[in-house]
């Protein structure tokens, strides 16, 4: 029987059997605490009854208005423990701390390149939103999809009306910027 249960500082020294996955995004060890400490309700984890990690998801909440949404920093499942339903069981988890949260929709950042994350988003209801050109670094820069799933909040749903042309990693982050007199 799995257990999803909150992440905790200790678990950053046993789950290196989930990120050794080449799509998935790791990140240093202050990137992971900073997660915790500032969005502890977004960081969770999937157990085996032995105690060993299947698969984590790790978020936030962010922005301001109609723009504010809940975020899918990283989700990842143990290839031992792959189409078990575990990424689902995740996302949903995501998408109802969101809903608490009163936000308008889920976003995420895909690498065009990985087929099977993006149908699995389009299965849980996930639409591509925009394409963001060289999102992800390295010997062969890669665009990344947005894909966004509107919540209750957005009743008209103009959170999910894709964006037409793909836009720069600079302007997402314009576009991310919230105004002083918010914060």
């Amino acid at each position: 029987m799995t257990t999803l249960r909150p992440f905790t500082c200790d678990d950053l020294f046993k789950f290196n059997n989930v990120n050794f996955d080449p799509l998935t995004e790791t990140y240093g060890l202050s990137f992971y605490t900073q997660y915790l400490a500032r969005w502890p309700e977004y960081f969770q984890l999937a157990e085996s009854p032995s105690g060993q990690i299947m698969g984590y998801i790790m978020g936030k909440v962010e922005g301001h208005m109609e723009n504010w949404h809940g975020h899918v920093t990283a989700l990842t499942v143990s290839p031992d423990y792959r189409r078990l339903g575990l990424a689902a069981l995740l996302m949903n988890f995501l998408e109802d701390v969101s809903e608490k949260k009163r936000a308008y929709f889920v976003d995420l950042f895909v690498r065009k390149s990985n087929q099977v994350a993006i149908n699995m988003y389009q299965n849980l209801g996930y639409i591509i939103y925009r394409t963001i050109l060289d999102y992800y670094a390295g010997d062969h820069d890669e665009d990344a999809y947005d894909m966004r799933k509107a919540l209750s909040r957005d009743v008209e749903k103009k959170s999910i009306i894709p964006y037409t042309h793909p836009i720069t990693t600079q302007q997402l982050h314009q576009a991310n910027q919230i105004p002083s007199q918010t914060t």
